[in-house]
């Protein structure tokens, strides 16, 4: 495969560097009823009508993860592409410091890596992706569709950045910036800011290439598109400033004078922030100054700058670069907690404290964190403890309703999208794969996923445990008949959950149906 203009822009960088200390100006690197016997607290949620394509509700619009189409593989698109950069050999060994957790995976697999991207977008409490995007008919462009409709399927939005393809002026700019709009402007994906207009919104990666942009002055009224730069002499012509450099964030150098700019002058402020920066086996030889991730530390860092007021917070938005930029060392999409040996790969491992699989998503739960900071009562509160958790049960009823389901994140993808089990033995447990602290419990029941609300789960216990083994009851409910309950219990420490049932029904029915169990921290 030819290098990718990817590649050619990581291998331009290092000269740039320099004067985007300096200014902040030039380009950029490369690139979620009633209770009794215990003493925790019930809420109840009854039926709420036909279910939406995902219930996602509160993910933040304001949280923007930077997203990448562009890796393929042999058994979807029939080649790699993008895993191979730096002269490496997939899928062992690919062009990153890091290794995915899903493998050298391909951008055009829905069903499987996109979904699973999709879910753990939502897990991290982001409500929008930024979709990297190399003009009209590129591969990217090819994909834009099967990504927007797994991003619906979790409630997530998807914005648009407006990479360097060749050819791109200001002119082509417009005439993407339409044809984005015509083709994909129906999906219930496509992102609008409701506090901005309903408008959409377009990042415009290394804007400073063209010094004049004033062909698209006339589309600031029905779009938002983004600069990016902190030099606010070259926004004229935009409605926004952001800055995607993940080395830049840890000092952010301008950010304060951009901001004011920002603010005074009606546009979007939209910071971004890193977890840190390494290019190494990507851009062999390279001299791309490294931003350590330091266990969180960096990205804490970098949070921090962007909603500090001394370096221009709060912001309007804040966008995180990145979400799965592997080649540059900057993704926050789980890692591998034991990769391929003999390949020099990093891991997560130490990040907030944790340490083996527990780690591969500390940082999707870390931006939950961030997000309820910046964007009080939306997001994941914390995150779901039990998102994606290795899950087990006494049983199920079939191949297609597994006690993964009960995890998975959503409770609309039909009847098979939840956990069932027959049988006088009912139980489902969740390996949280870390000590932590539990404080409350969400079960959707029967209701919640579109069956008959008679079928809601009557009568269980909620369990916890450090080792599997010894379970101590936390909540002890009777007579539920919501579709939706929650239930508060004394913060305990647990690495273990159980979902312990002892009446599944309230008419007699004797299959369990739980369509999602949710652990929080409070």
């Amino acid at each position: 495969m030819s290098p990718s203009p990817r590649t050619i822009r990581l291998l331009a960088t290092p000269l740039l560097l320099l004067g985007l200390f300096a200014a902040a100006i030039g380009p950029t690197p490369g690139r979620a009823s009633a209770e009794t016997g215990s003493s925790g607290t019930t809420e109840a949620t009854g039926a709420t009508g036909s279910a939406p394509a995902v219930a996602a509700a509160g993910l933040s619009n304001k949280v923007h993860l930077f997203y990448y189409s562009w890796y393929g593989n042999p058994a979807t698109y029939g080649q790699w592409r993008h895993w191979q950069q730096g002269g490496h050999t997939p899928p062992d060994d690919i062009g990153a410091d890091f290794y995915p957790s899903l493998g050298a995976y391909d951008s055009g697999d829905y069903a499987g890596a996109v979904a699973q991207h999709m879910a753990w977008v939502r897990q991290s409490g982001a409500g929008v992706i930024v979709y990297s995007w190399w003009g009209q008919g590129s591969f990217e462009d090819n994909l834009a569709a099967g990504v927007l409709e797994a991003a619906a399927r979790q409630g997530v939005k998807v914005a648009w950045h407006l990479e360097p393809y060749q050819g791109r002026t200001a002119a082509s700019t417009v005439a993407d910036v339409n044809y984005i709009n015509q083709r994909y402007g129906s999906s219930p994906a496509f992102f609008r800011d409701p506090e901005h207009g309903n408008r959409p919104a377009f990042y415009v990666f290394e804007s400073v290439r063209i010094t004049d942009w004033s062909p698209i002055a006339p589309l600031k009224a029905n779009n938002i598109i983004l600069a990016q730069t902190t030099n606010t002499s070259l926004v004229g012509d935009f409605g926004g400033i952001y800055t995607y450099d993940g080395i830049a964030g840890a000092t952010a150098p301008g950010w304060q004078q951009a901001a004011a700019y920002a603010k005074a002058n009606g546009l979007v402020w939209a910071p971004s922030v890193a977890p840190g920066y390494l290019d190494d086996r990507a851009v062999p030889g390279n001299t791309t100054p490294t931003v350590d991730r330091a266990n969180g530390a960096m990205y804490d860092q970098q949070w921090n700058n962007a909603l500090n007021p001394a370096t221009g917070g709060p912001p309007s938005w804040v966008s995180v670069t990145s979400f799965n930029e592997w080649h540059e060392g900057s993704s926050i999409e789980p890692a591998r907690a034991n990769p391929p040996a003999g390949h020099g790969y990093l891991t997560y491992n130490g990040a907030y404290g944790r340490t083996g699989a527990a780690a591969e998503t500390a940082y999707l739960d870390r931006t939950a964190y961030w997000v309820n900071r910046f964007d009080p009562g939306t997001g994941v509160p914390e995150g779901n403890l039990a998102l994606n958790r290795p899950a087990t049960a006494s049983g199920q009823c079939a191949a297609s309703e597994a006690p993964g389901k009960a995890v998975n994140g959503t409770w609309s993808g039909g009847l098979s999208d939840k956990w069932c089990v027959l049988g006088n033995t009912r139980w489902l447990r969740v390996d949280l794969q870390s000590n932590t602290q539990v404080g409350r419990f969400v079960l959707r029941h029967s209701g919640a996923g579109g069956e008959n609300p008679a079928w809601n789960t009557r009568d269980f216990d909620l369990q916890t445990s450090t080792d599997g083994t010894t379970w101590t009851t936390v909540a002890a409910v009777r007579g539920n008949t919501a579709d939706v309950s929650t239930h508060t219990v004394a913060p305990v420490t647990a690495r273990y959950v159980r979902l312990n049932v002892l009446a599944p029904t309230s008419d007699g029915n004797t299959a369990t149906r739980v369509y999602e169990l949710e652990v929080y921290r409070a």
